[in-house]
């Protein structure tokens, strides 16, 4: 078995393999069957004409001797020899059947290669256009996509696939970094200036040297360093390098410890959360970045729903993995700026303004936790009102008790 399987290894019918070997294979057997059949049509032609030498009456006999060739072999020998070119008989390059080999094999090789090359055009345009998309992209033409060559093999339509999605990528990552850069100097120089203002009050003595004052100056740099650490994390989970502490835990227990954490603001607010989670909903995963998103999410509603007066979450199992769904009653967002809201500094100026605080990255840490754990986050709007943020995490991160 291992032998077979190394010898014809088993492919998909639209695999590479499949599609090159295929076409190859039909070709040279349709050049030996063409170079067969042109030979007998030689072979017949050539007695025909030979037999068109002989009388009605010999010929007449030929063909009824040949009918019982080795009972009239001395017979027919005789005629054969009569009318039939002894050449034809010998094995040497002389016999002019060699000749008519020769000429047939030289008019079907520049046939096989036009074929060949006919039915490889699929192939090579379809590498021809991802080169020169390969070489738009790397002139730093992002958004640069390649069309799909419909009779290419399975195979190259996937590396089509994977290459667009990889210039969709690219061209987010190019946009998010220019945005991003923008952002971040807006979001560094408003407490540094803040800070060395103080500073330099303090130097001219135009603001006294008190704890009051260094305190201001302390929370204005401990803003920096959080959003120097936000940056940082979100980065390491793009780079696929986020540390992860895997372990099982009851996820009903993590979800109330961070609404207690929160109920102070909560309880000003006037929100009182709603939980509707399974009991027996087990998660292994990295309980401190998956509370850490049940925080960013929590926050998100206090920072910008608070007057829907409603926080919802709700948390259910299937074969597929686990959701955990936190909703509001709050404004909700654009349709049109959904898709943007896990991008990182990103802020609607309607419902998500920037007076509201917070530095824009709580989604994007939130999204970039989630892909970590090879899982999910998805935003939408209500149909009711407000806005409902879905965690998905799957099947290899949960596992149920119940």
């Amino acid at each position: 078995m291992k032998l077979r399987t190394l010898l014809w290894p088993r492919r998909r019918p639209g695999s590479l393999w499949w599609w090159f070997g295929l076409r190859m294979s039909a070709l040279a057997v349709g050049t030996v069957l063409a170079v067969a059949i042109g030979m007998w049509a030689y072979f017949d032609i050539a007695d025909t004409l030979t037999l068109r030498q002989a009388p009605p009456e010999t010929r007449q006999e030929i063909e009824r001797l040949r009918e019982d060739p080795r009972g009239n072999e001395p017979r027919l020998w005789e005629l054969m020899e009569r009318y039939h070119n002894i050449e034809r008989f010998g094995p040497g390059l002389t016999n002019p059947d060699w000749l008519m080999l020769a000429v047939m094999v030289v008019v079907a090789i520049p046939v096989v290669i036009l074929v060949g090359l006919w039915l490889s055009r699929p192939l090579s345009r379809q590498f021809v256009l991802i080169a020169e998309a390969a070489r738009r992209v790397s002139e730093g033409h992002f958004g640069n996509r390649v069309d799909a060559v419909t009779t290419a093999p399975d195979e190259l339509a996937g590396l089509v696939r994977n290459f667009n999605d990889m210039t969709t990528r690219l061209q987010q990552y190019e946009r998010e970094v220019r945005d991003s850069s923008a952002m971040l100097a807006h979001e560094l120089r408003t407490p540094l200036n803040a800070a060395m203002g103080r500073v330099q009050g303090m130097m001219d003595e135009v603001f006294p040297l008190e704890q009051d004052q260094l305190g201001a100056i302390l929370r204005q740099l401990e803003q920096i360093n959080r959003l120097v650490g936000d940056l940082h994390l979100v980065s390491l989970a793009r780079a696929g390098q986020l540390p992860l502490e895997m372990d099982s835990f009851p996820l009903q227990e993590l979800i109330a410890e961070r609404l207690e954490w929160a109920a102070a603001d909560l309880d000003r607010a006037g929100i009182k959360p709603v939980v509707s989670a399974a009991t027996h909903i087990q998660l292994y995963a990295d309980r401190d970045r998956i509370g850490q998103v049940l925080t960013i999410l929590v926050e998100n509603v206090l920072r910008y729903a608070a007057r829907g007066k409603t926080l919802e979450i709700d948390a259910n199992s299937t074969p597929l993995g686990t959701t955990i769904t936190v909703s509001d009653h709050g404004p909700g967002v654009a349709p049109e700026h959904l898709p943007a809201m896990l991008d990182r500094f990103w802020r609607a100026e309607t419902s998500r303004a920037r007076h509201s605080g917070g530095s824009g990255l709580g989604l994007a840490i939130a999204a970039a936790v989630c892909r970590a754990h090879g899982g999910e986050l998805e935003c939408g709007n209500r149909s009711a009102g407000g806005l409902i943020v879905s965690v998905r995490l799957p099947t290899r991160t949960f596992v149920s008790t119940g």
